[in-house]
C-alpha cells in the first residue's frame, strides 16, 4: 500500500474527501433503507424521512469535510481558522437536525389525534399545545445554537465573563423594554396549556363571531364568519372576557322572539313549531320551548328556544323558525298580527273589519307536512354545508354572509 505521507497535500485531500463522501453516501443510504423498510409498516417513518433526511446528510458532510481537512493538512497555519469555521458549521447543522427531530415528534403526536372525528375536544387541545410548543422549542434551539457559536470566539467568552456582574441590571432593563412582548409570550404558553381556547374553537371576540385559526407565542388569529381575519394579542384572551362556544362541546341553544297581538293562540303556535321542527334536520331534538315572556305596550312577546348540534346549524334553524312562524302568522294566524287599536264609534264595527279574509293569500301547507326547503347561510346548498362543517364538533369551519348583529344576537 502506498505511503500517503509522501503525497502532495492536495492529492491527499482529494483522496480523503472522496473516501469521506463515499462513506457519507453509504451511511446515508443504509439509514435511508432502514427507515424506508420501517415506513412500509409505520407511518411515522415517512415523516422522519421527510424531516431529517437533509439535516442528517448535512451533519455527515460537515464531519467528513472536517476529517478530510485534518488528514490532508495537519500542520498548515490556516488550520485554526478553518477548524473554527467547521465547528460553527457543525453547530448550525446539529441545531437544524435537532429542530427537525423535535418537529418530527410533534408531527407524530398530531397524527395520533384526529380532529376530523365527532368528539374532537381532546384532539384540538393536543393540536393547540403542540402548535405552541413546537414554536417555542424551535426558538430555544436556535437561541442555544447562536449562543454556542458565539462562545467559540475567545473574545466573546472574555466579554461574557466581564458582563456577568452587570447581568442583573441588564435583565431588568431588557425586561422593562420588552415587557409587552414577554407578556404575550407567557400568555401564549398559558393559552396552550390552560385550554381557555383551542385551535378551531368557535368564539365571539370584540363583537365578532368566528373560529380560532392559529395560536402563536404572541398573537391569536381569528377567522370571522365573513372571511375576515382578526389578529389579537395573546394577552387579550388572558385579560378580557370572551365567549367560547365549543369549550365543552359544540351543541348550543338559541332564541327567536316575536311580538304578536294579545289574541294569539300559543297552542296553535306550538303545533306549528312542532310541525316545522319535525321536518328539518337542523334541529337536534334536545330543546323545543315556546313561551310568552312579556306582555306590555299592547303586544305580547313570544320566545322560542331551539337547539342544534353546532352554532352554524343553530343560525340557520333560528332563521327557519322565524320565517316559518312569520308566514304562519301572516297566513293562518291573522289574529296574532300586531296592530294598534283606536276605538271610535260602535265596538261592533271592529268585528266586521277583523272578519275580512284576504282571498289572494297563499294557503299554508297542511299541519302534517314538512316545511318548505330554504337555502340558509349554513344549509340548503353545497356552499352552506361546507361553511357549516367548520362549526361542527369535528370543526374545520368556513364562513359566509351573515347579518351585522350576529355577534350580539348569538
Amino acid at each position: 500500500m502506498p505511503d500517503i505521507s509522501t503525497w502532495e497535500p492536495a492529492a491527499v485531500f482529494a483522496v480523503v474527501l472522496v473516501a469521506v463522501a463515499a462513506s457519507v453516501f453509504v451511511v446515508s443510504a443504509i439509514a435511508s433503507l432502514i427507515v424506508r423498510a420501517v415506513a412500509r409498516r409505520r407511518d411515522w417513518a415517512t415523516i422522519l424521512i421527510r424531516r431529517a433526511r437533509w439535516p442528517f446528510r448535512t451533519v455527515l458532510l460537515v464531519v467528513g469535510l472536517a476529517i478530510a481537512i485534518a488528514v490532508a493538512f495537519p500542520d498548515e497555519p490556516w488550520r485554526p481558522a478553518v477548524d473554527h469555521a467547521m465547528l460553527i458549521a457543525l453547530i448550525a447543522a446539529g441545531a437544524w437536525l435537532a429542530a427537525q427531530v423535535i418537529l418530527f415528534l410533534a408531527d407524530v403526536g398530531e397524527r395520533r389525534y384526529d380532529v376530523g372525528v365527532a368528539d374532537n375536544r381532546v384532539a384540538r387541545r393536543v393540536h393547540t399545545q403542540l402548535q405552541v410548543v413546537r414554536r417555542l422549542v424551535v426558538v430555544v434551539v436556535v437561541l442555544v445554537a447562536i449562543g454556542a457559536i458565539l462562545l467559540t470566539f475567545d473574545g466573546v467568552r472574555a466579554v461574557g465573563a466581564s458582563l456577568l456582574a452587570s447581568a442583573g441590571i441588564a435583565s431588568i432593563v431588557a425586561g422593562l423594554a420588552a415587557q409587552s412582548v414577554l407578556a404575550n409570550v407567557f400568555a401564549g404558553v398559558q393559552l396552550a396549556f390552560s385550554e381557555a381556547i383551542r385551535v378551531d374553537d368557535v368564539v365571539v371576540v370584540e363583537g365578532e363571531w368566528g373560529r380560532i385559526r392559529e395560536i402563536t407565542l404572541t398573537y391569536v388569529v381569528v377567522m370571522t364568519w365573513d372571511e375576515r381575519t382578526v389578529v389579537l394579542p395573546c394577552t387579550y384572551f388572558t385579560t378580557k372576557p370572551f365567549q367560547n362556544w365549543t369549550k365543552y362541546g359544540s351543541a348550543v341553544i338559541g332564541a327567536v322572539e316575536l311580538d304578536v297581538d294579545w289574541r294569539v293562540s300559543t297552542d296553535a303556535m306550538r303545533e306549528e313549531l312542532d310541525r316545522l321542527l319535525a321536518g328539518t334536520d337542523l334541529w337536534d331534538g334536545r330543546t323545543k320551548v315556546l313561551q310568552v315572556t312579556d306582555a306590555t305596550g299592547g303586544l305580547v312577546r313570544v320566545r322560542v328556544l331551539v337547539s342544534a348540534e353546532d352554532s352554524a346549524a343553530l343560525w340557520d334553524l333560528r332563521c327557519l323558525v322565524r320565517e316559518e312562524l312569520v308566514e304562519w302568522v301572516r297566513e293562518l294566524g291573522r289574529d296574532a298580527l300586531p296592530r294598534q287599536r283606536v276605538l271610535i264609534g260602535d265596538p261592533a264595527d271592529e268585528a266586521a273589519v277583523e272578519g275580512r279574509a284576504d282571498a289572494a293569500a297563499e294557503p299554508r301547507p297542511p299541519s302534517g307536512s314538512a316545511p318548505r326547503e330554504r337555502a340558509g347561510l349554513f344549509s340548503g346548498s353545497d356552499e352552506g354545508e361546507q361553511r357549516a362543517s367548520e362549526f361542527t364538533a369535528a370543526i374545520p369551519v368556513v364562513e359566509a354572509d351573515e347579518p351585522d348583529d350576529v355577534g350580539s344576537r348569538r
